[in-house]
């Protein structure tokens, strides 16, 4: 029969075939292209999970060395604080502990001589004592005037106690303020 004679329901029953084979072909196609796709993704995502677990691991070791060099650094700074801290007391006692305190005294005559500082820490209470009374007396008396005098005579016997301290050598020092006990000049 001729296509012009074909009953129309032939003719749609002949498309409806032609067009489901089509779509199974059509479907068969794209069922192997999901099928290489989701292969490529499966081998996608397990080279990323083994270059995810490479990195996590290369990390893991760079932490590592990292709190390693953090330690080993923490350690050294605390080693080195020690010894200055060492160093420091040890100079400090060296100053305050020592039988000779000529540079210490001599430097608060001179800097603190009006409040009698240096005295103190020679070891001579009463002495000390004095001067900071008749310093104490002073600021209280300066609005008189006569007070500003008692000051100033005060600080300048500091003044002169500090060179003098300071001038001396360590063993002349030694024997006339701290052996001798010598409290004036």
């Amino acid at each position: 029969m001729s296509e012009e004679n074909k009953d129309p329901e032939d003719k749609a029953e002949g498309a409806f075939d032609k067009a489901k084979g089509k779509a199974k072909k059509t479907a068969k196609e794209a069922k192997e292209k999901a099928k290489e796709f989701t292969e490529d993704a499966k081998e996608s995502a397990k080279e990323a999970k083994e270059k995810a677990k490479e990195f996590a691991e290369e990390t893991k070791e760079s932490a590592k060395e990292f709190a390693q060099d953090t330690k080993e650094a923490a350690s050294d700074f605390a080693e080195d604080a020690k010894k200055t801290a060492n160093e420091f007391s040890e100079g400090v006692k060296g100053v305050t502990e020592s039988d000779n305190k000529k540079i210490l005294a001599g430097v608060l005559a001179i800097v603190l001589g009006a409040f009698g500082v240096h005295k103190f820490i020679l070891g001579y209470q009463k002495e000390g004592f004095i001067m900071l009374g008749i310093t104490i007396v002073g600021f209280v008396l300066s609005c008189v005037g006569v007070g500003v005098f008692m000051v100033w005579i005060s600080g300048m016997i500091g003044l002169i106690e500090g060179i003098i301290y300071l001038t001396k050598s360590d063993e002349d020092f030694y024997n006339t303020y701290q052996v001798g006990k010598k409290p004036w000049f």
